[in-house]
């Protein structure tokens, strides 16, 4: 027994670890194009878009693992029934609820790792990503100076570069425009420049080489010009406020938060979300439990078919319950009904399905839950292709 349990172990291992990863390379493949233009227009660093996209590695994952889990059950019973191990299994006495536990040790292991993600990390994460777009925004993580435009920097300040080499280290083609506290204005225009430290983490200190300033004052007849080999133009960083503490939205709360919120929140409305939010977590990591059983129901086709039918509509089952559990959710955060009546009814009607399928395929001598939906499929098939004209042609030809 011990070998048809590493058996099964192997057959559902790969499918489940290939569908997580594809899944979740798409998905970042999908938002990185979007990223990338976000943080160009925003003129930040290219380095951060791979920070942004660790911080929504948890929430990809937490979508990830569920459809993983099912794929990868559906697809090592689909083996074991269409090269006939399954019959062999069956045959020597063992029952489905015994085939079931290898998979319930994964759906166990999976289901604790999503309840750490979706109740501790994906809200600590998400409270992260926002913190980085705040701050491409407001420009804190220091925006990049785009050679031969205008960059302001601060409300007082103007500069214009025109090449950039050695990594921005080295500056030519520079003109500088700056207003003082006192209403001067002063220009100025370099060959070269290069940025430094200085001892107040506030100010930087701009080196330019071989360039001309002008200094106009309204009490000035003319304006005063200086020819320089070497001046250090002091600048001011600009201030950034800070971004909000995290818990600004349900989402960035942890369960035991969401728990806490949910009853001792200042509003109805607000507690009404928070419970709502922990409901909807709980019942997607407690589906999890359900998605053995329905994909044995699901990956065990009719005897003499090799139909795919079950992978298709279990991908189909499990992405429109996840839809009516994000419409339920929204429906009790906004107090149209209890939370706890939104999110458990559709999670009753569910596990009530899966258990009806599973039964029938377990305990119904030759029952196939989706067998009536095979034979229509199959109906449809042979009447659409008999109508074919290469079809009527073979008919013809063999009459």
């Amino acid at each position: 027994m011990q070998s048809i349990d590493r058996y099964m172990a192997r057959l559902i291992a790969l499918p489940l670890f290939a569908t997580l990863i594809i899944s979740a390379m798409l998905l970042v493949l999908d938002r990185m194009l979007r990223l990338f233009e976000f943080v160009a227009t925003e003129g930040g660093p290219v380095s951060v878009v791979w920070r942004m996209l660790a911080n929504l590695l948890p929430e990809y994952l937490g979508l990830g693992i569920p459809i993983g889990l099912m794929l990868g059950v559906l697809l090592a019973f689909r083996r074991l029934a269409t090269t006939s191990e399954l019959d062999v299994m069956r045959g020597v006495g063992m029952s489905y609820g015994r085939l079931l536990r290898v998979p319930y040790m994964y759906a166990i292991a999976l289901a604790v790792a999503n309840l750490l993600i979706v109740g501790y990390l994906q809200p600590i994460s998400r409270y992260y990503y926002e913190n980085l777009r705040f701050e491409l925004r407001t420009g804190a993580l220091g925006a990049s100076i785009k050679v031969g435009e205008f960059t302001h920097l601060g409300d007082r300040m103007t500069l214009r570069i025109e090449q950039s080499r050695d990594k921005g280290r080295d500056l030519s083609g520079i003109f500088v425009h700056t207003l003082t506290a006192k209403g001067d204005w002063i220009g100025v225009t370099a060959e070269h420049g290069r940025f430094l430290a200085s001892d107040d983490p506030n100010v930087i200190i701009f080196r330019l080489t071989n360039g001309t300033m002008i200094h106009n004052n309204p009490t000035f007849k003319v304006p005063r010009v200086l020819t320089f080999s070497t001046h250090s133009l002091p600048i001011n960083l600009p201030k950034f406020e800070s971004f909000r503490q995290r818990g600004g939205r349900n989402l960035e709360y942890t369960l035991p938060e969401l728990a806490r919120q949910g009853q001792t929140a200042a509003t109805v409305e607000q507690r009404d979300s928070s419970r709502s939010e922990f409901h909807f977590r709980v019942a997607e990591v407690a589906t999890m439990f359900l998605l053995p059983m329905l994909a044995l129901a699901l990956g065990v086709p009719p005897k003499r078919s090799s139909s795919a039918l079950g992978v298709f509509l279990a991908i189909v089952m499990i992405v429109t319950y996840f839809k009516i559990n994000q419409y339920a959710a929204g429906i009790g955060e906004a107090g149209k009904v209890d939370p706890l009546i939104a999110m458990w009814v559709p999670f009753s009607l569910f596990a009530a399905l899966v258990l009806w399928m599973y039964y029938t395929i377990a305990y119904v001598p030759g029952g196939q839950p989706i067998g009536a939906l095979e034979r229509t499929i199959s109906l449809i098939a042979k009447a659409v292709t008999s109508r074919l004209p290469g079809r009527r042609r073979r008919v013809v030809a063999g009459a």
